[in-house]
C-alpha cells in the first residue's frame, strides 16, 4: 500500500527567530511528515539552552563550526532507518571535507528514497566564493551518484541559484550577479543532465513564484523576488511527486517554504 509524504524545505535564516516568529504554529498547521531547514545559524551549545515546540518531530542537527552562522536540521515525523551529516553515505563513514564544516548537507534514509537537506553556499558579492560553491557543487553531484547506487534521492534546499530566466522576476538586470552567473547556472544544467529533476518546474513549466526576496525595496510586497529553493528528485522517481508548490504566504523568513507531496 502507497505511504504519502508531504515533504517541506525552509531556509528559515535564523531558527530562534524563526520560532519567535511562529514557526511551531506553522508546524502544527501544516504537519509535514518530514522538513528540511538551512541556515538555522545555531550551535549544539546554544541549542541546549533553548526549548522549542516542535512536538511530534524527531529533530537531526548539523550546525557550523563558527557559531551563528549556516546550518542545517531535519524535523521528521517518520522513523528514518539510518541518518549522517555532510557527505557521508547513511550507515557509513568516510573522512572530513574541507565543505562540510558549515554544516551544509544532512541526509536521512527512508525505505524507498533518500532525503538529503542541502544549504549551498552563495557566491558572495565580488564572487569571492565561487571557487568553493564550485567545488561543493561538484562533491555535491558525485554524493548524489553515490546515493542513487542504493535508491532514489530526494534533495532539498536552498541552492542559492535562479536557473533560468523564468525563476528570477528580473533577469536582465541580474545576470552576473551572485545566483545568477554563468558557472552557477551551468552546475544547475549539470545537476538536470544528470538526471536530477526540479520538481516545481516538471509540473509547472510556466508558472512564475519565487522563494526568496530582498529585504530592501519592499521586494517582497512588490513580488520582485527569485526561485532558489528547491526539490530535485532523481529522475526515475518523479512519477511519485504528485504535487509541487511554493508557500509565498507563508513569512517569518526572506524566504518562504517549498515542498513535493509524494506517494510511494
Amino acid at each position: 500500500m502507497a505511504q504519502t509524504f508531504t515533504l517541506l524545505s525552509w531556509n528559515v535564516n535564523g531558527i530562534r527567530a524563526a520560532a519567535d516568529k511562529g514557526f511551531g504554529d506553522f508546524l502544527k498547521k501544516k504537519k509535514p511528515d518530514v522538513i528540511g531547514l538551512q541556515e538555522i545559524k545555531m550551535s549544539n551549545e546554544a541549542r541546549e539552552k533553548v526549548e522549542f515546540d516542535f512536538a511530534g518531530y524527531t529533530e537531526f542537527w548539523n550546525p557550523a563550526e563558527r557559531p551563528g552562522y549556516s546550518g542545517t536540521a531535519i524535523l521528521t515525523t517518520r522513523a528514518p532507518i539510518a541518518v549522517s551529516e555532510g557527505f557521508n553515505v547513511p550507515g557509513k563513514k568516510g573522512k572530513s571535507l574541507a565543505e562540510e564544516k558549515e554544516g551544509r548537507i544532512q541526509t536521512i534514509e527512508f525505505e524507498k528514497f533518500y532525503f538529503l537537506n542541502s544549504y549551498f553556499p552563495n557566491a558572495n558579492h565580488e564572487l569571492t566564493r565561487l571557487g568553493f560553491k564550485e567545488k561543493f557543487n561538484d562533491t555535491f553531484l558525485k554524493y548524489v551518484t553515490r546515493l542513487e547506487k542504493n535508491k532514489p534521492v530526494i534533495a532539498c534546499g536552498d541552492f542559492n541559484v535562479a536557473h533560468e530566466e523564468i525563476d528570477l522576476a528580473r533577469p536582465k538586470e541580474n545576470v552576473g550577479n551572485p545566483g545568477f552567473t554563468n558557472e552557477e547556472r551551468q552546475w544547475a544544467d549539470k545537476f538536470v543532465a544528470h538526471g536530477l529533476v526540479d520538481s516545481f518546474r516538471y509540473l509547472h513549466p510556466d508558472k512564475k513564484e519565487y522563494s526568496w526576496w530582498s529585504y530592501r525595496a519592499l521586494a517582497r510586497e512588490r513580488n520582485i523576488g527569485w526561485r532558489i529553493d528547491y526539490f530535485f528528485v532523481s529522475g526515475h522517481f518523479i512519477k511519485h511527486v504528485k504535487e509541487a508548490f511554493i508557500l509565498t504566504q507563508i513569512g517569518g523568513s526572506d524566504h518562504c517554504p517549498v515542498g513535493i507531496t509524494l506517494d510511494v
